[in-house]
């Protein structure tokens, strides 16, 4: 039977010495990726005072004024690092029509610490991958809270690429030699409280799939809804705010790697209804697992056969991101 909304899935079982307890778990993920694109997994190891941490700095920052932020804005358009504005991103893809920009506040960081040694690093292929992160002067706790998260999430990704890889039926290391220098992004996604109606149409998060290889969410739990996600017929369902969990959704690109077999699925994040929204806003911290700029993204062997053959010409990732980023900007001019 078709999912037809997102499960809950306890990935601790996946280091279980119970062989068969193992395999169901595999196969659990493996028909979410298939049906729905969405999982909401309990029991990964990350620190509950690493959440708590990075939840408070983040609403510190965001509480500052407008201009202590747009001080730690973003250096260039195509760095995305630092701060965003209301009004800066517009994410819809519905329809195939221009959207009003989501009701948003954004702050970005990619990876940190990089061995300045390495030239990998500095190529020129890279583009602005490993562009230096911009971080608010007043706000000194925010670096610390977001570093340590990002190294969570780091983890996290890896073992999920792990499990994918057995859900896959591929050894458990084969994504380990695409993602050892990923590209990965954090964001904080600060909803504020809504004082005056939206546009016609306008969410705080519009309809759109990830570009990514898949993403880890840590949302809040508020009333009045969020984060919703289409599925197999058509339909948004709600994706609930579990305590103690993260939301997992395959993006375009592991879509792409796996032949469509997996989805990447249309999502958004809803307004809450009028009376709610002017009393409650909303924070979100989003885990965008990007693999190394020069993985070849190319149909899994697993993935294809004679009577299936690759839809898809290899890629490498950061031609595929800038391919994925000109369509973004021409559908939102």
């Amino acid at each position: 039977m078709t999912l037809l909304s997102v499960p809950l899935i306890d990935i601790s079982a996946f280091d279980s010495p119970d062989e068969p307890t193992r395999r169901a778990l595999v196969a659990r993920v493996a028909a979410a990726c298939r049906d729905i694109g969405f999982l909401t997994i309990t029991d990964t190891g990350v620190s509950a005072d690493s959440i708590a941490a990075v939840i408070t700095e983040c609403r510190r920052f965001f509480d500052l004024d407008l201009a202590f932020k747009l001080a730690a804005g973003r250096p260039q358009p195509d760095h995305i690092r630092g701060y965003s504005g209301m009004g800066t991103e517009a994410l819809s893809q519905l329809d195939n029509e221009a959207a009003p920009p989501d009701l948003k506040e954004l702050f970005d960081v990619g990876p940190f610490d990089l061995p300045c040694d390495d030239a990998y690093y500095a190529l020129e292929n890279a583009g602005a991958s490993f562009a230096s992160n911009v971080w608010p002067e007043k706000s000194p706790g925010l670096r610390p809270a977001m570093c340590e998260y990002f190294t969570s999430m780091d983890a996290l990704a890896h073992r999920m690429t792990h499990i994918f890889a057995a859900a896959l039926d591929l050894t458990e290391d084969y994504f380990d030699d695409k993602t050892d220098r990923h590209i990965s992004i954090l964001r904080a996604n600060y909803y504020p409280k809504q004082t005056t109606p939206p546009l016609p149409k306008q969410l705080r998060g519009g309809g759109h799939t990830d570009y990514t290889a898949f993403t880890i969410l840590w949302q809040e739990t508020v009333v009045g809804g969020g984060l919703q996600v289409r599925n197999m017929n058509g339909d948004w369902v709600d994706v609930p705010a579990v305590p103690d969990s993260f939301v997992v959704n395959i993006g375009d690109s592991l879509a792409r790697w796996t032949n469509d077999t997996w989805v990447s699925t249309m999502h958004r994040v809803v307004n809450p209804p009028p009376d709610i929204a002017a009393e409650v806003d909303r924070l979100s911290l989003v885990f965008f697992f990007q693999p190394n700029y020069d993985a070849v993204i190319e149909c899994i062997s697993t993935c294809q056969g004679p009577d299936r053959p690759a839809k898809y010409a290899p890629v490498t990732n950061g031609a595929f991101l800038a391919e994925k980023f000109a369509e973004q900007q021409i559908a939102n001019a």
